[in-house]
């Protein structure tokens, strides 16, 4: 594979990038290592962690991931330096009071969660570091529509680059990110950086699938016209797009127990679980076997070849799944696939926005 450049920084990344939010919950630790050396051994450099993984997010497995990838990167010395290496401080508390206490995320906090993924990571330097979703209120994780009275900000974006500048200044951070972010939210990054001589915004992480194009609602100009690069997240829709919901619904008894919709309530309760978006996933996924490949294929196919993405994250709990999804790289989507996708999207839009 072929390394991308990300944004306006140094950072090289291989264009399919290894999320771990499973490490800790669905998969252990040993598990965990087998995919971590897996997937450097056929050539990923890019990991994506963050503060609150594994999810669905617990008090009990809060931070878990970090640690069993710290605990990897210091069995294996020398691994690190191969690495570009991201992780995420958590927006303001969703329910998650182990996280922080209050319901903001001033400098400080971001400053202690940056030391704490450090201290479990177990390295000196984190290559990008992300808001994961942002301090102010945004329609995000399944809202569809911006509400300013709901808005609650307590830390302004200004005072949210400075802390990170600081951390970038003190070594601890090279490059920074943003993730379930807006339009608005990216170019106020961008400006407020070049007005005051802070740390330029490289990366956005949002959901990006065949069943959730918003992006390419005018997030994708914004990024494309600041120079900020997409890094393409469930672009399997969450196991939707893989087909192995087909048969039967989230809900039943016999929908695959190990799958994540099926198992965990929280999840079902999101985006993801919309009845709406297993009906748009089937016929993206009868797509796929109507063109001699599997949904996963289509799937990942559609991300890896759209211009808008730069970098792939594929979340996987076992060796197969991660070698399936490897092997869909470089996979060609024709005209008339892509059509057929457009045609679909037309009826249905974006079902799990």
């Amino acid at each position: 594979m072929n390394k991308v450049q990300l944004g306006a920084s140094d950072l090289l990344v291989t264009p399919v990038c290894l999320g771990t939010m499973t490490f800790g919950e669905q998969v252990d630790e040993a598990d965990s290592h087998a995919i971590l050396d897996r997937s450097l051994e056929r050539g990923v450099n890019f990991l994506d962690t963050a503060e609150m993984y594994s999810v669905p997010a617990r008090a009990e497995t809060f931070g878990v991931t970090e640690q069993i990838i710290g605990n990897w990167l210091t069995r294996n010395p020398g691994v690190r330096n191969r690495l570009v290496l991201a992780t995420k401080v958590a927006g303001p508390s969703r329910g998650m009071p182990w996280v922080r206490e209050g319901t903001g995320m001033t400098a400080a906090d971001i400053a202690a969660s940056c030391n704490a993924s450090l201290k479990r990571l177990q390295t000196d330097v984190i290559d990008l570091y992300q808001i994961h979703w942002p301090e102010r209120h945004v329609p995000a994780f399944g809202a569809m529509y911006y509400d300013p009275v709901q808005e609650r900000t307590l830390t302004s974006i200004h005072e949210q680059l400075e802390a990170l500048g600081q951390l970038v200044r003190q070594g601890k951070v090279r490059y920074i990110g943003l993730s379930n972010e807006s339009p608005f939210g990216v170019h106020e990054f961008a400006r407020l950086a070049e007005q005051h001589g802070l740390p330029r915004v490289a990366t956005v992480q949002n959901p990006y699938c065949l069943i959730n194009r918003t992006v390419e609602n005018g997030l994708d100009e914004t990024l494309h016209r600041l120079g900020v690069s997409l890094l393409a997240y469930s672009p399997l829709g969450f196991g939707l797009l893989t087909g192995k919901y087909d048969a039967s619904g989230t809900e039943s008894a016999d929908a695959p127990q190990t799958g994540r919709i099926a198992k965990y309530e929280s999840i079902r309760k999101q985006r993801w679980g919309r009845p709406e978006a297993l009906a748009a996933a089937r016929r993206y996924n009868q797509l796929a076997r109507d063109n001699g490949m599997s949904p996963t294929q289509l799937a990942l196919a559609f991300c890896f070849t759209k211009w808008q993405v730069a970098s792939t994250i594929i979340g996987v709990t076992s060796l197969a799944q991660l070698d399936e999804d490897l092997d869909a790289y470089g996979t060609a989507l024709t005209a008339g696939v892509l059509e057929e996708i457009n045609a679909i999207r037309w009826e249905i839009r974006d079902p799990a926005l």
